[in-house]
């Protein structure tokens, strides 16, 4: 399950560099650039949000596989199509959009079941789930490491259009992973055959009454705006302005990525004998801002890359503490659908953060974009915190399931 979920993240890191690329080179416009990720990330969060009681009906091996095939032969046509002279930019932009489009929708519900492998996968191995959102986190970042490093130079090296044959190989590859070594883990409690309707509203009305969750979600919902800002527009923009290729982009995420990983076994092999809390909200005020306005302020390389060693560190101690608290709180047969609406709130802003990086970056050029994005994830990471349902977060972490 770690290396079908690992591959996967690390191609779609690849895809992540490569398409706003590709279509900046070639139209040197910010706002198209943006708009490849809105096509992406807008029928990802909704079939994501919708996939989640076919999840928990069909088990989430089934939908793994189904996911990551179709979303391989959708991008594997892009590199193809170009080569042939038929993806040429602008011009072929809608049928670009379409394929990327359409390559999200499917990639949804097949990200959202591998997430719900987990309680499965840690009661058949005899660990406990903590450790394992721990381990999960750790790969994540390593494979997001990797996909960056990867991305960039192969970006540099063979053009962009041909560094999405990467994403298309590792979805594949994902694919008959799960389908070969994957047990099938069925995640619906047995007495909760139900409609379609009646399980995704289980789902609804479960995050509806959990105010932590709720308050979690509309935080990272903002964040996760500001960053598909930074990564699919304003960063790119940057080193365009100041004379670097995609190589520096490359770097940046590769440097992130490595303390992220290093830190996310720290937070592994410490879990339980810290603060949840305090890691947490520690986390994401590194994670954002610092980097964000070292860019704004046009300080030193140097600077802007230890910034991105430090956002890393903070980032690390992020992602296994929210899946360890959702794991504990979530009833085991509403894993599924409560999963998948949880990702698509959070990620509600993907869809439109490229959009708003392109117009913000217009309107304003990209350091001033930057500084005003960078006050607005400190804001948006450091108040939200002060509600009291946040206490919760250090109690009852005894890891027995709620039913």
């Amino acid at each position: 399950m770690l290396f079908a979920s690992g591959v996967s993240i690390a191609g779609t890191r690849v895809a992540t560099i490569a398409l706003p690329w590709l279509v900046y080179s070639e139209t040197r416009s910010a706002a198209f650039a943006g708009l490849v990720l809105t096509a992406e990330m807008t029928p990802y969060v909704a079939s994501k949000a919708l996939g989640g009681p076919l999840v928990d009906r069909y088990g989430p091996r089934r939908i793994s596989v189904v996911g990551d095939l179709f979303s391989g032969a959708f991008l594997v046509l892009i590199p193809i199509l170009y080569a042939a002279g038929q993806l040429s930019l602008p011009d072929r932009l809608p049928l670009l959009l379409a394929l990327v489009a359409l390559a999200g929708a499917v990639r949804g519900p097949g990200d959202g079941a591998r997430n719900a492998m987990i309680p499965g996968v840690a009661e058949t191995v005899g660990m406990p789930v903590e450790r394992i959102t721990g381990i999960d986190s750790t790969i994540d970042r390593a494979s997001g490491l990797v996909g960056a490093g990867v991305g960039g130079l192969l970006v540099s090296a063979f053009g962009a259009a041909q560094t999405v044959t990467v994403t298309a190989a590792a979805s594949f590859l994902s694919a008959i992973v799960v389908a070969a070594v994957v047990p099938h883990l069925r995640s619906t409690h047995p007495d909760d055959p139900g409609s379609y309707l009646g399980q995704l509203r289980a789902g609804v009305d479960y995050l509806r009454g959990d105010r932590l969750l709720r308050s979690i979600l509309a935080m990272i919902a903002v964040t996760n705006l500001l960053e598909a800002a930074y990564i699919g527009v304003m960063l790119p923009k940057w080193a365009f302005d100041n004379g670097y290729d995609a190589g520096l982009v490359g770097l940046v995420g590769v440097l992130y990525g490595g303390a992220a990983v290093a830190s996310s076994v720290v937070a592994t092999s410490m879990a339980g004998r810290f603060s949840r809390r305090t890691a947490f909200l520690a986390g994401f005020t590194l994670a954002g801002a610092p980097r964000y306005l070292a860019l704004a302020v046009g300080a030193p390389l140097w600077v802007i890359l230890t910034a991105n060693v430090g956002a890393g560190l903070g980032a690390g101690f992020i992602n296994p503490t929210i899946n360890a608290l959702f794991f504990e709180r979530v009833p085991r047969h509403l894993v599924g659908r409560v999963g998948s609406l949880a990702d698509a709130l959070a990620w509600a802003g993907l869809p439109v953060g490229g959009v708003v990086g392109g117009l913000a970056v217009t309107a304003l050029g990209a350091a001033p974009a930057l500084g005003v994005a960078g006050t607005a994830y400190l804001v948006s990471t450091v108040v939200p915190g002060l509600r009291p349902e946040w206490r919760e977060m250090d109690r009852d972490r005894t890891g027995v399931r709620p039913e």
